[in-house]
């Protein structure tokens, strides 16, 4: 077998064995390359060739395609934070697409954007709909239809920086892919032209390996060309070992470099397999198996299995544990959307109990948007039941702000009656606010503020106001009524402010320690106090006050208990006969007196009874001696109840 077949076997035939151990599906995992909630507004031009090329980079070691690893961006790509956006506001979405502006490369942060242009327009899509709805439902023309916010116009300018920004890139990269192609072909040119230079087989040799790490240097060039630039490049690198064989020691030296360069390799790869940061160790594997295929040439035959087979083994090992992290991953995902399920009947459970007060509705909007927080806060799910999810859960979600909307529509109409009524009532009020006829227009006045009460809610932009409307022609009618009434009887207004007086002087006045003359003093003032007269209907209070001033000053007296009675007694008859109503009064007073005098005869006639049973009454014993010393007491107390009798029907004749 020749050099030439030693060369492709050690270059072709092994890459293919790789191949062949990359699972196809590694090349673009769809749980890192996939947004949870699809934006139903978004078109392809949204998209950007940044997505393909981080989508090609999970593809490369699959694709024999160097060229997403030769960019240093792509490492950078995957060290950006990657965050739960579903569970954002809009705002904090605003606020992040600010963030990865300011602090990344713009051609590394494609996928977050694009997941947040997602999440953000879902979540604006949602609000549009409610205050179209809410619109529409004012009485709005469909076609008049407008609605943005602040945190609207801020994402949008932030979005147009981001296209901005990555279009220049790429423009730019476009011009550098193309410059690196041309450069990569010149030194195909030069190492076709190694095989035709005649000088010494040294100074060729360190030409092609000047040449080999120029091509490395090179940088990536146009997708479309690599393969083909790569294929002609290999090519012309095993024409010149062909001729190298000529020169065995160079041969052997630059086998061994190689040996012991994929030896580092494995030995890397072999600490990836043990490495739990699967994703982590997949990045680093597909730089490794650039290396491998881009900076390094064949081993002498005798190595190739043995150090092909352990690279093969490692790298199958970190497939197969990322292929069990995202077998997890779905699991993971598979809760979620269980708990999105369980979340979504709960809100058309709500949407479902239909209720007719604004309370209950409050209540209800309350605990919907707590459902719709722990919708967001969720997680991911599958990829394949995430549009489909997403959708169950705004028809949900919409279906329950049709019946809130429906509410608070029939709420409007039934505020706006009221509202029409309540101006009926401003109305009668403001027409009648001047009249004169107060007896007349006053029981009407009375009447349309109890209406006014039992009708209900107005819309709240106009309660305040019509409120003030009816209150102050309400006020203005009673304020002309009262102070009307209040000139036709300033005289009870004056009695009052004289009987205030009077009664101040009482509550300050010190007694002499005369009785007598106390007691006239007082009397004196009782006299005065009915001398004054009547004072307003609602001033009328006064009157007890005073009289239970009398009433304090005469238990401050030194007076033997019946006589102060019946000092009490007349002081109370006095305000009895100072009443309106005293004929009832004096009515009332003569026949609590005759139902006392009787009590007291009652107890008299019990306590004599009791003597009866004593078998000596003159004894000394203590128990006919308190019995005694009742009926005295008793008979005393009837001798001061039939004086106030007497005293009451004096006041009949």
């Amino acid at each position: 077998m020749s050099e030439n077949d030693n060369l492709q076997d050690a270059d072709g035939k092994k890459e293919v064995e790789l191949k062949e151990t990359t699972p196809q599906e590694e090349s673009t995992p769809q749980v890192e390359e996939t947004t949870e909630v699809k934006n139903e507004n978004e078109t392809a031009e949204d998209s950007n060739n940044e997505s393909e090329v981080d989508a090609d980079a999970h593809s490369e070691i699959e694709a024999s395609n160097a060229e997403d690893a030769e960019d240093e961006s792509n490492a950078e790509r995957h060290e950006v934070e990657e965050k739960d956006y579903h569970s954002m506001s809009m705002q904090d979405l605003a606020e992040e697409l600010n963030r990865l502006l300011k602090h990344h490369k713009i051609q590394t942060i494609s996928k977050q954007v694009n997941e947040i242009k997602a999440e953000f327009n879902a979540k604006f899509g949602e609000l549009l709909e409610e205050k179209k709805e809410e619109f529409i439902n004012d009485g709005g023309n469909e076609i008049d239809f407008y609605y943005t916010n602040d945190t609207k116009k801020l994402f949008n300018q932030l979005y147009k920086d981001y296209k901005q920004s990555i279009s220049a890139y790429y423009k730019e990269r476009e011009h550098n892919l193309r410059q690196n192609l041309e450069n990569r072909l010149a030194i195909i040119e030069e190492i076709k032209g190694l095989l035709s230079v005649e000088e010494n087989m040294g100074s060729t040799y360190k030409t092609f390996k000047e040449l080999q790490e120029k091509w490395r240097n090179a940088g990536p060039i146009p997708r479309d060309k690599y393969n083909n630039a790569w294929n002609t490049y290999h090519h012309h690198v095993e024409r010149f070992y062909d001729f190298l064989h000529l020169n065995n020691d160079l041969r052997d030296m630059d086998f061994k470099h190689n040996y012991d360069q994929k030896l580092k390799i494995i030995e890397r790869a072999e600490e990836l397999a043990k490495d739990d940061n699967v994703n982590r160790a997949f990045r680093e594997l597909q730089v490794l198996h650039k290396l491998w295929k881009e900076e390094l040439g064949p081993v002498a035959k005798e190595h190739r299995e043995e150090i092909w087979e352990r690279f093969s083994h490692a790298t199958k090992t970190i497939h197969d544990k990322r292929q069990a992290y995202y077998a997890d991953l779905d699991k993971s995902y598979e809760k979620n959307l269980e708990k999105k399920e369980e979340i979504i009947a709960k809100i058309q459970a709500i949407a479902d109990d239909k209720v007719n007060s604004h309370s209950a509705w409050q209540k209800k909007i309350k605990e919907v948007e707590a459902l719709r927080e722990a919708f967001f806060n969720a997680g991911k799910v599958p990829l394949k039941v995430n549009e489909a999810t997403w959708a169950k859960f705004k028809d949900t979600v919409r279906n329950f702000n049709r019946g809130k909307n429906k509410f608070y529509k029939d709420l409007k109409k039934d505020q706006y009656e009221n509202l029409q009524k309540k101006k009926e009532l401003i109305k009668i009020a403001e027409e009648n606010k001047d009249s004169d006829d107060f007896a007349v227009v006053t029981p009407l006045m009375k009447k349309i503020q109890n209406d006014w009460k039992k009708i209900g809610h107005v819309p709240r932009r106009d309660s305040d106001k019509i409120w003030k409307q009816f209150k102050n022609a309400c006020n203005h009618y009673f304020d002309r009524m009262h102070a009307q009434r209040k000139a036709e009887n300033q005289h009870l207004y004056d009695a009052f402010d004289k009987k205030v007086k009077l009664l101040e002087d009482l509550k300050a006045m010190e007694l002499s320690g005369d009785n007598k003359a106390d007691v006239e003093n007082l009397k004196t003032r009782i006299a005065e106090w009915k001398e004054i007269g009547y004072v307003p209907q609602n001033k009328r209070y006064i009157d007890g006050k005073f009289y239970k001033a009398i009433d304090d000053a005469f238990d401050k007296l030194k007076m033997e208990k019946s006589k102060l009675e019946m000092v009490k007694f007349e002081s109370k008859l006095e305000n009895l006969a100072n009443n309106d109503d005293d004929t009832r009064l004096l009515d009332n007073e003569q026949n609590f007196i005759r139902k006392k005098i009787g009590e007291v005869k009652s107890e008299i006639t019990q306590l004599e009874n009791n003597l009866q049973f004593f078998t000596n009454v003159d004894s000394d014993n203590p128990l006919v001696q308190d019995v005694h010393k009742n009926i005295a007491k008793y008979k005393k107390e009837l001798e001061t109840w039939k004086a106030k009798l007497s005293k009451l029907r004096g006041m009949y004749s």
